[in-house]
């Protein structure tokens, strides 16, 4: 991953590129600050994850929520759409170069494959699980 920093202020990151043969396990590539968060995943067959959803959260005096979007790079992902009422309501697959894009509802997203590859972008900062998502018991 190669980070370019502000040739005014070397503090200030500007830039980042990632690499697809650097993706390994999760690695969160954005700053917590930063209000666009950006992780890299390889995931393997059968992996998942706890459905949840997203929760409005009050960041100094604005309110936010936090919207998640995942593009498969290889491999395929089985995804399991939540109603607001936290209630089943869609699977689809999706396969390299499909995204899928949750702004409101919940979501969980299954490998199918071995060494799936993804990048998840979602909106920050971010402040934690405990404030950004609830889990949706089944």
């Amino acid at each position: 991953m190669i980070k370019i920093y502000s040739k005014k202020n070397r503090n200030k990151l500007l830039h980042v590129v990632g690499y697809r043969k650097e993706i390994k396990e999760r690695n969160n590539i954005s700053l917590p600050s930063e209000f666009m968060q950006v992780a890299s995943m390889k995931l393997y067959k059968n992996q998942t994850f706890k459905p949840h959803f997203h929760v409005w959260v009050n960041n100094n005096n604005k309110k936010r929520i936090a919207q998640e979007s995942w593009v498969v790079i290889s491999g395929s992902v089985k995804v399991f759409y939540y109603d607001t009422d936290k209630k089943l309501i869609s699977t689809r697959i999706i396969k390299a170069g499909d995204i899928s894009i949750t702004y409101h509802g919940g979501h969980n997203y299954k490998a199918l494959t071995s060494d799936t590859l993804v990048y998840e972008f979602k909106t920050g900062p971010y402040e934690g699980n405990k404030k950004d998502k609830r889990i949706i018991e089944n």
